[in-house]
């Protein structure tokens, strides 16, 4: 059964979603919306990674429960965010937004692809997991799109 490769690839990929989401945030702290919202998103990608680690120990896998934080860089991304407040690089976000909701919809498509497979695998644990979890990687594209309309006019013709 390949269930429990879908479920280390889905891991792998909530993990790198949350990853980029974090970094997202500490980069554009200016931008106090995509600050916020991209670290609650963060969040619940990280919830993800928590609960497919427990669910795959039936699987037979061991994958780490934990995303490590947005790294040591972190702070220095932070102070060049402030420091770049007053001409920041508009191309910059606009590359993150694109790439989150490139990397979101990747994790969706991996959702239904898992949700697929515990059906057919008549397991009612995955399918739960997989039906409380996937709404929320919609809403992460649905916000990464909602940015990309807002923040793209302005900077295409700034």
């Amino acid at each position: 059964m390949k269930l429990g490769l879908a479920l280390q690839e889905l891991h792998r990929a909530e993990k790198s979603l949350a990853r980029d989401l974090r970094k997202t945030a500490d980069r554009h702290e200016v931008e106090h919306e995509v600050h916020h919202v991209a670290r609650d998103l963060a969040g619940w990608s990280a919830d993800h990674v928590r609960e497919l680690a427990r669910h795959g120990r039936g699987y037979g896998l061991h994958l780490d429960e934990d995303v490590p934080g947005s790294g040591l860089l972190a702070p220095q991304r932070s102070t060049l965010a402030g420091l770049s407040a007053g001409r920041p690089e508009p191309g910059l976000l606009l590359a993150d937004l694109r790439r989150l909701h490139r990397k979101a919809a990747g994790v969706s498509l991996d959702w239904e692809s898992l949700a697929q497979g515990a059906q057919a695998a008549k397991d009612p644990e995955l399918l739960e997991l997989a039906s409380r979890c996937h709404p929320q990687t919609l809403r992460q594209m649905k916000w990464t799109n909602a940015m990309l309309k807002i923040m793209s006019p302005q900077i295409l013709t700034s």
